[in-house]
């Protein structure tokens, strides 16, 4: 019926089956181990290289992925061919002929003469979305959802997980995007597309959506769920401008505040689309499969605005906390831990456990964490950074890669702009004890861990914590377990206790345009730089 997936056990008194997954020359290059039924390592190249959403490898990260042992085989996160297929239908000749972007002749170079090369095989892109959603999910049964701008041909896959195994049963092809689209607009409204598109989401609350009406009626086929205009190469950067009126005489400075209406606008209005368009498509998906769990992946999956809105019609949902293509190296090598045959059809019925421990699967900066000088420099100066344990696998910092402060103070939002050097619209995330979230907030889940979803801030809330409510009174709730994260569960238990403050503003220990700090010499260039304490703990 459609292409299949199971899990199993590799026979252990043989054989630990070493396989690594590798995500590279897209955008986000990123590499998984994973040994028999446990994931060992998994970590982003960019945080090695320095080079923000680095699309290559480099031999720092390979050699870290090499102490847990070289691998018996690679499985590349895509069908390079099949890519070349669509990119020679929309004229990419350039991509097309190019050997360099063919897997073997890329992974030759980070094995040397003496280090034997692996076998290395292929899997769809949509493929090891799923599959990274999926098989770390909590859940014996689910619909899972894959939405991203493009794999080879795939945009959107709907798939059942059921009795250990995953099958593709609806999907959605180029160039019918909705991360197309999306990206498209961040482009227009001045950003760049394929990374700042949490930015365009973080706009759309200054904004209002009074082109929802032109842009649907210009772009969307609602009915069908998919594009009237193929978007792959962005839109005109004059679309909508002529919406713009201009009075009769400008004051100086108008034109560009007009500008930046126009922009929260759109932006405004393509987060509504974005919300009706989603919500629909999973809608659909759930009424195919009639399951009311949900595993969401893909890049879309980012946008925590609609995802909030997806638990109208979920009962549970699960999103691997790194959904897009750095984390397809993780799918990737799911899939054949699973114990998937490339040489047999499908399906293939194999049983295995993968043991999902959480998303701190980094670079280790080894020490206890450091919960006694955080406080007392939070008591002294508000704000400092911490960098202890293993490197978070995504896009956020969780606790171990974090910039920290008081989120009591008008001012104190404002100071942490300064240091990260980011817009003053951009919201920050609260990190509070699981059991206060609903004092606080109004969420529709007990648990988000990964900071997935939005909730709408109490009164009290917007009232005692300026520095975390967003202009539309929400904010980006990260609840935090003893079993999530025992170090930063200990630090919020401390503050509290010292303060009846049960939360944290929490955001990535990175300034605008870089990544994430990874190592101890990462932190220390960024306290030097920047003049903010970053504590490591004591080895």
């Amino acid at each position: 019926m459609g292409t299949c997936f199971h899990r199993r056990f590799y026979n252990r008194s043989t054989h630990h089956m070493i396989i690594w997954g590798v995500t590279a020359l897209g955008h986000d290059g990123s590499i998984s181990v994973i040994r028999d039924d446990q994931i060992l390592f998994a970590a982003h190249s960019e945080r090695y290289s320095r080079v923000k959403n680095d699309p290559d490898l480099n031999q720092e990260i390979v050699d870290e992925a090499l102490t847990y042992g070289h691998p018996d085989e690679i499985v590349w996160y895509e069908k390079p061919y099949l890519k070349k297929s669509r990119q020679a239908w929309a004229g990419q000749w350039g991509e097309v002929f190019g050997n360099d972007t063919l897997p073997k002749q890329y992974m030759k170079q980070f094995f040397k003469q003496d280090i034997k090369m692996p076998k290395i095989r292929t899997v769809m892109h949509h493929e090891s979305h799923a599959a990274a959603g999926a098989f770390t999910s909590p859940y014996d049964e689910a619909v899972v959802v894959v939405l991203d701008a493009i794999g080879e041909w795939n945009c959107c896959t709907t798939w059942l997980y059921k009795d250990k195994q995953l099958e593709l049963i609806d999907k959605t092809n180029y160039p019918h995007s909705f991360g197309l689209f999306y990206s498209a607009f961040t482009q227009r409204c001045g950003l760049k597309p394929n990374e700042e598109e949490y930015i365009m989401m973080g706009m759309a609350a200054y904004g209002k959506p009074i082109y929802k009406d032109r842009i649907m009626n210009d772009f969307i086929d609602f009915d069908n769920l998919k594009l009237k205009k193929n978007v792959h190469v962005g839109i005109d950067p004059n679309y909508l401008k002529d919406s713009v009126h201009l009075p009769e005489k400008l004051e100086p400075g108008e034109l560009n505040k007009l500008a930046y209406d126009n922009n929260m606008d759109i932006a405004s209005s393509v987060q509504e689309i974005a919300n009706d368009f989603i919500k629909e498509y999973i809608a659909r998906a759930v009424y195919k499969t009639g399951q009311k769990n949900l595993v969401y992946m893909g890049g879309v999956a980012l946008n925590c605005v609609t995802n909030t809105k997806l638990y109208d019609i979920c009962d549970n949902i699960w999103i691997m906390p790194n959904p897009g293509d750095a984390g397809n190296s993780l799918g990737a090598a799911l899939i054949r831990s699973a114990g998937h045959d490339f040489n047999l059809p499908w399906p293939v019925r194999r049983d295995n456990i993968i043991e999902w421990k959480g998303p701190f699967l980094g670079t280790e900066i080894k020490g206890d964490y450091p919960v006694n000088e955080i406080i007392k420099e939070l008591e002294t100066n508000k704000i400092c950074g911490v960098a202890n344990g293993r490197a978070e696998f995504g896009p956020r910092a969780l606790g171990n890669r974090s910039l920290l402060a008081d989120p009591r103070g008008d001012d104190i939002k404002d100071k942490v702009n300064e240091i990260k050097k980011r817009q003053k619209f951009r919201p920050f995330a609260p990190a509070i004890l699981e059991e206060h979230v609903h004092k606080y907030f109004d969420i529709p889940t007990d648990k988000s861990p990964y900071m997935q979803f939005v909730a709408k801030a109490r009164d009290k809330t917007i009232k005692e914590f300026p520095a975390i409510i967003h202009a539309d009174g929400t904010s980006r709730v990260q609840t935090v377990s003893k079993e999530d994260n025992p170090g930063f569960r200990k630090l919020l238990e401390t503050f509290y206790e010292k303060t009846g403050c049960p939360m944290l503003l929490n955001t990535s220990l990175n300034i605008r345009g870089e990544p994430l700090v990874n190592d101890k010499k990462d932190a220390e260039a960024f306290e030097e730089r920047y003049k903010v304490k970053v504590f490591t703990g004591e080895n």
